[in-house]
């Protein structure tokens, strides 16, 4: 993932967030190249994994329902950019042999709608990949959050996640055939995404100022990149001893982790 030092901000942020670079490694890693597909990102936020999900070819259309975000994104993406309204997909059925949803779900009042909608814009055949944060026995770090003061208005969750057994049923009611999952970003790594979003939120004190999908836990435009670039800087510094800490969750692998990934085929 090559990111140079004068990319666009989306592309810097990313290429320093532990969490997301495990989360975009798996997802690039399933997916082969492919000029033909047509493809859609359900959730693009400010466009950087949609950058990245272009590269495997094909032709994307990139989706959210917050207009910041699609502004945002443009920057980055320049073309095929679509603003959604809840649920319901704006979609031709059997359009798509791809859909991408990255941390879209968890946001939404009616997921099942959402899930069946997906299943109606794919192709037979065609696949989807859901990501959404996973909940589970042990995942005593969405309580901590609590106790930090990090309310789920912060990050626009309607739930705190699905288990594969949840989100499996679902997909099944929906037309949707699990065919493979992983649970990844684990105590070391979530409790670093932890820390920076309640640096963010209290002590820079970017509190939400407007109702985003997808809360308002980082910087969400270049003009709050900007005002935080100091802070980066120096993070940048300490980049390489907060990933050889996230190491440490490959000693404890039988532990909670906090993202849950489904590959799932139309039936």
């Amino acid at each position: 993932m090559a990111v140079m030092k004068n990319s666009p901000w989306q592309l810097i942020l990313i290429k320093l967030s532990i969490k997301k670079k495990q989360k975009l490694r798996f997802i690039l890693d399933s997916l082969s190249a492919n000029n033909h597909r047509q493809a859609l990102e359900l959730g693009t936020s400010q466009g950087a994994l949609g950058y990245f999900f272009r590269q495997k070819g094909g032709f994307w259309i990139h989706a959210d329902e917050d207009w910041p975000n699609l502004v945002e994104a443009k920057n980055l993406l320049k073309i095929n950019l679509v603003q959604l309204k809840g649920s319901q997909l704006p979609f031709q059925s059997e359009s798509f042999d791809l859909v991408i949803s990255p941390d879209y779900l968890e946001h939404l009042d009616n997921d099942q709608l959402c899930l069946e909608e997906m299943a109606r814009i794919l192709k037979p055949g065609g696949q989807a990949i859901i990501v959404t944060p996973h909940r589970g026995p042990g995942n005593f770090l969405y309580q901590l959050r609590s106790w930090l003061g990090l309310r789920p208005e912060f990050y626009g969750h309607k739930r705190d996640g699905y288990n594969f057994l949840e989100l499996t049923s679902q997909l099944q009611k929906a037309g949707l055939k699990p065919e493979d999952h992983k649970i990844i970003s684990r105590l070391f790594s979530e409790s670093l995404e932890l820390i920076l979003n309640f640096i963010y939120i209290h002590i820079f004190g970017y509190r939400p100022k407007i109702a985003l999908r997808n809360g308002h836990i980082r910087p969400m435009n270049q003009s709050e990149f900007k005002k935080v670039r100091p802070f980066h800087r120096i993070y940048s510094w300490l980049y390489p001893f907060f990933w050889l800490a996230a190491q440490l969750d490959n000693l404890i692998s039988f532990s909670p982790g906090y993202l849950l990934i489904v590959w799932a085929r139309k039936k």
